[in-house]
């Protein structure tokens, strides 16, 4: 029988409690969870940047969620929506987490990759914004839960990078419209 090496696997288990930031500039309101410095040792050592984690909180499965430095070797997941509202806490809860580094590469959606490929001029803005910019329209597109609702979002995206336009102005163009 092979001897199998699981070295570059590193799974850590903490319990944590969801806080969230009252003032933090752009992070204000945010649910989150410290990561202690020497977890986040144990998932990536020498590692002070940011980088992306895939486990369980409590028995809600979560991947390639980033991991954000803050100081002092402590890092911070945030805990949206979804993830919130899987595991049924909020702040104040404590929860079990279990952790290990994520190196899968991130999977764009399909329909909209295809899409922007139509739009030379879509395509074209979308490759100058960073990745983390780009990542934001293909997780707003796969969290639609109906096939109706991914094809407006999909529209919505292109003709938003088609107007130059990011993410984020992109949303407030239509939260303004009441369209969202």
């Amino acid at each position: 029988m092979p001897d199998f090496q699981w070295q570059d696997r590193i799974m850590v288990e903490f319990t944590a409690t969801l806080k969230q930031f009252a003032e933090q500039g752009e992070k204000t309101g945010w649910t989150y969870l410290e990561v202690p410095a020497d977890i986040a040792q144990q998932l990536k050592p020498g590692n002070k940047k940011s980088f992306r984690v895939k486990g369980k909180l409590d028995n809600f499965s979560i991947a390639h969620i980033a991991l954000l430095p803050m100081g002092g070797g402590i890092f911070i997941m945030a805990v949206n929506a979804t993830m919130r509202k899987g595991i049924g806490k909020k702040k104040g809860a404590m929860v079990k987490v279990k952790l290990e580094e994520d190196k899968k590469a991130f999977q764009f959606n399909k329909d909209f990759i295809e899409c922007l490929g139509d739009e030379p001029a879509a395509m074209d803005f979308f490759k100058t914004l960073p990745g983390s910019h780009q990542r934001y329209f293909s997780k707003w597109i796969d969290g639609a839960k109906t096939e109706p609702t991914k094809t407006k979002r999909i529209a919505w995206a292109i003709t938003a990078l088609s107007k130059k336009q990011g993410y984020g102005e992109m949303l407030r163009s239509h939260q303004k419209k009441d369209l969202l």
